[in-house]
């Protein structure tokens, strides 16, 4: 038996979801999806795992509400050269790779540009990782010269 595919617009029909809201629901790995070419497709088993848990969840706290909400960022951080540059990325990475559970799921992607002598990290998660992040940031960067 082949199992059946949805586009994200099919699952927008099927939902009465906007298809921005669903694609959204993929990056955060609520909805899972595999991407062929340049489009998301979503298997009816993980469509029908979403609908269950989406449809069945309700913010009775505020705390839940909270663990909701996500936020990103992008911070460049000026370094003298690219020893600088890994130093800082090592400690962010060390910090996220030990990150407690209740921060959910979050990432960082960081980039060195060299020509401009800056570390840029885009940040993405709840409000109590990025509040971590950010502290942890103002630390390291209080110390480079």
């Amino acid at each position: 038996m082949q199992e059946k595919y949805y586009t994200v617009e099919q699952i927008s029909e099927l939902l009465d979801i906007h298809p921005k809201t669903i694609q959204r629901y993929i990056r955060e790995g609520k909805l899972r999806a595999n991407k062929i070419g340049k489009s998301w497709r979503i298997t009816g088993h993980d469509l029908s795992i979403f609908a269950d848990n989406n449809h069945k969840s309700n913010y009775d706290t505020v705390e839940q509400l909270k663990d909701s909400t996500i936020v990103s960022s992008v911070i460049d951080v000026q370094v003298n050269g690219f020893d600088e540059s890994a130093r800082v990325v090592n400690m962010l990475t060390a910090a996220l790779n030990c990150k407690p559970q209740e921060y959910g799921r979050s990432t960082m992607h960081v980039q060195h540009l060299e020509h401009e002598n800056k570390v840029r990290i885009a940040l993405w998660g709840n409000l109590d990782f990025m509040k971590e992040m950010l502290e942890l940031i103002s630390v390291v960067t209080e110390h480079l010269s």
